[in-house]
C-alpha cells in the first residue's frame, strides 16, 4: 500500500498533534453532486452501484476531486450485511430500503445466522480498489451499521417513523431481539475486520437509531453490542493503529457511557454542544462533528460563523475531526460545501 501523504485525520482521532482540524462529511459521495448522479445513472440501480467495484471507487473519489477533504469513506450501504443474511434487500423508488423477508416471526429470528463473508466480497474488493486509487492521498474509512440500527430495518422491513414493531419485540420478547443483536454483532465484527484487512484505515459504526431508545434500553440493546464489536476489532494494521468511531444519532445523553466503550472517537450530532461534550468526556476520546447539515443552506457568511462557533466550542488542542451532525442533504449546493471545508482548514490553522 502507498505511503500516506496526509494522515491528519488519523492523528486527530488519536489525539496526536495536528496543524489544523481535519474535515470529512458523512455521505460526502452522493446525490448533491452532479457527477455522482451521472455515475449512478450508468450503474442502473443503487445496489448495482454498490456492487460495481470500478463505479464504487469512482464515486468515493469524486468529492475528493472537488473539495480538500482529509478522508475518503467507502461508498456502500449499512444494509449490505442483512442483505447477505438472505433478507432480500431492495430499494423502492422514493421510499428507501426495504426487505422482502423481515424478521417478524419467531422461527425466522431463531434461524438467523451471521453471513459467510464471501457474500460480501464486493465490499472488500471496493475497499482494495479505493485504496489503490487514493494512492496515499488521504486515509480511507470503512463502516457498518450498529447491531441495533441494522435490527430496526430487519424487523420493521424498512425505515420507520415509530419503530413500533421492533419496540414491541423489545418489550414483549427481548430474548428474540437479543438473538438478532448477537448475530448482528458477530457479523459486523467480521465485516469490519475484513474491511480493515482489505485496506480501511479507520472504521465508523453508525448507530443511526440508537437515539430512539430509553437510557436503560440504549445500554442493553445498543451500547452493549457496540462494545462487543469494538473489543473484537483489529486495532493495528499496516504498522499503525486503526481508530474506531462510534456515532449514535441522538446519543448526546449517553456520551460518558459511550466514552467507556473502547472506541477512539465519538461522533456528535448537531443537538450536542461540543464544548459541553468535551468537558463531559475529558481526554478519553476524540470528538467528531457537529455542523447541522442544513446550515449549508445558509450564506457563505453564516456558514463561516457556524464553523467559528464549533471550532471555538471545541477549543485548543488536537482531538477534533470536523464533520456534519448527520449525512449531507441531497439538495445541498456544492459551492457551500467548498466554503465549509476551506473555512475549517483556514480558521483552525489560525
Amino acid at each position: 500500500m502507498s505511503q500516506l501523504k496526509n494522515d491528519t485525520f488519523l492523528r486527530a482521532l488519536l489525539k496526536e498533534p495536528v496543524d489544523y482540524t481535519p474535515v470529512w462529511l458523512m455521505r460526502q459521495a452522493g446525490r448533491y453532486l452532479s457527477e455522482y448522479k451521472e455515475t449512478r445513472a450508468r450503474a442502473g440501480s443503487f445496489l448495482d452501484l454498490c456492487k460495481n467495484t470500478e463505479l464504487a471507487t469512482e464515486v468515493t473519489i469524486q468529492p475528493l476531486d472537488r473539495f480538500d477533504l482529509d478522508a475518503a469513506i467507502l461508498f456502500s450501504d449499512i444494509l449490505t450485511v442483512p442483505d447477505a443474511m438472505g433478507l432480500g434487500l431492495y430499494f423502492a423508488e422514493g421510499e428507501g430500503p426495504k426487505f422482502e423477508r423481515p424478521l417478524q416471526k419467531e422461527q425466522d429470528v431463531l434461524a438467523l445466522r451471521a453471513p459467510d463473508m464471501a457474500k460480501l466480497t464486493y465490499v472488500f474488493d471496493a475497499v482494495s480498489s479505493i485504496r489503490k486509487a487514493l494512492n496515499g492521498r488521504v486515509p480511507l474509512i470503512g463502516f457498518s451499521g450498529s447491531p441495533f440500527t441494522l435490527a430496526c430495518y430487519m424487523v420493521e422491513g424498512g425505515s420507520s417513523k415509530e419503530f413500533r414493531t421492533i419496540k414491541s419485540m423489545m418489550y414483549a420478547r427481548p430474548d428474540l431481539l437479543h438473538h438478532i443483536l448477537q448475530v448482528n454483532a458477530e457479523a459486523v465484527t467480521a465485516y469490519l475486520n475484513e474491511q480493515i484487512k482489505a485496506g480501511a484505515q479507520a472504521v465508523q459504526i453508525f448507530d443511526t437509531w440508537g437515539g430512539v431508545l430509553t437510557p436503560p434500553a440504549f445500554e442493553e440493546f445498543s451500547l452493549r453490542y457496540m462494545k462487543q464489536i469494538v473489543a473484537g476489532l483489529l486495532r493495528e494494521n499496516e504498522g499503525r493503529r486503526v481508530p474506531v468511531i462510534l456515532f449514535t444519532k441522538g446519543g448526546g445523553l449517553w456520551l460518558e457511557a459511550m466514552a467507556e466503550a473502547g472506541a477512539d472517537a465519538l461522533g456528535l450530532d448537531w443537538t450536542c454542544d461540543i464544548a459541553d461534550a468535551r468537558r463531559r468526556v475529558g481526554d478519553k476520546v476524540a470528538l467528531q462533528g457537529n455542523f447541522d447539515p442544513f446550515a449549508l443552506f445558509g450564506t457563505p457568511q453564516s456558514i463561516e460563523a457556524e464553523v467559528v462557533r464549533i471550532l471555538k466550542g471545541y477549543g485548543d488542542g488536537s482531538g477534533h475531526v470536523f464533520n456534519l451532525g448527520h449525512g449531507i442533504n441531497q439538495f445541498t449546493n456544492p459551492e457551500h460545501v467548498k466554503v465549509l471545508v476551506d473555512k475549517v482548514h483556514e480558521l483552525s490553522r489560525a
